[in-house]
């Protein structure tokens, strides 16, 4: 019974759909990183200037976004963001815009502690070499920054991979969905099928998150010494 359960995964083109709907979830998460580490390092340096209106603008802004539940997030971008700007966009844009504009807020929060942790003995010799404050932060700042928010990044890189799970409420045939299908086509035959599809996307999921994690705790632990 089991070897025939697990014929389900590789009966016809199954397999090759399931790894479709995992390359459907990676690109995703990667142009949504893309995009989201461009706009939140600009927001997070505008979030160490010394203007309170802007960093109390852009500090609501990482607030909504932590405070939003991420499905709650994808239908606005997906169903009301559509009807009130008439925007038709695929799903799969649509989400990629979700993301990024919620990785951009949680990497602004990143950069900015990160700037805000390089020595102030850093930046007054920048200051007396006589660099420019834009000098200040191209040559000196940024740089060190650069290393100090790395684990946080790929932490953060780790939970939009995770959290693409959630893209088949938008109708996005990502390795959930495809994996809900296969379950639902041979749930009458294979009941117990549901455990090899998870139990496989589990494993995909893995396969792609522990490396990260665990480089993120290695870059950690260097920082620490």
């Amino acid at each position: 019974m089991e070897h025939s359960v697990i014929n389900v995964l590789f009966a016809g083109n199954n397999f090759a759909r399931i790894m479709q709907g995992l390359w459907t979830s990676v690109w995703i998460s990667v142009d949504s990183l893309a995009a989201g580490l461009v706009l939140g390092t600009f927001l997070g340096i505008l979030r160490t200037l010394p203007n309170k209106p802007l960093r109390f603008i852009l500090r609501l802004y990482l607030e909504f976004f932590r405070i939003v539940p991420t499905i709650v997030l994808l239908y606005l971008v997906y169903y009301i963001l559509p009807r009130s700007f008439n925007i038709n966009w695929p799903a799969s844009w649509m989400a990629i815009l979700a993301f990024a504009l919620w990785v951009a807020a949680e990497f602004s929060d990143i950069v900015r502690g990160a700037i805000e942790s390089v020595p102030v003995t850093q930046k007054e010799s920048g200051l007396a070499l006589g660099l420019s404050k834009t000098q200040l932060f191209r040559y000196v700042l940024l740089p060190q920054a650069v290393q100090l928010e790395l684990p946080a990044t790929i932490n953060l890189a780790t939970r939009v991979i995770k959290t693409t799970s959630l893209l088949m409420m938008i109708s996005i045939m990502d390795v959930i969905a495809i994996g809900q299908q296969i379950i639902e086509a041979n749930n009458q035959k294979y009941p117990t099928a549901v455990f090899w599809i998870y139990g496989l996307i589990f494993i995909l999921y893995f396969i792609i998150d522990y490396p990260l994690s665990l480089w993120s705790k290695r870059l950690a632990a260097k920082e620490n010494r």
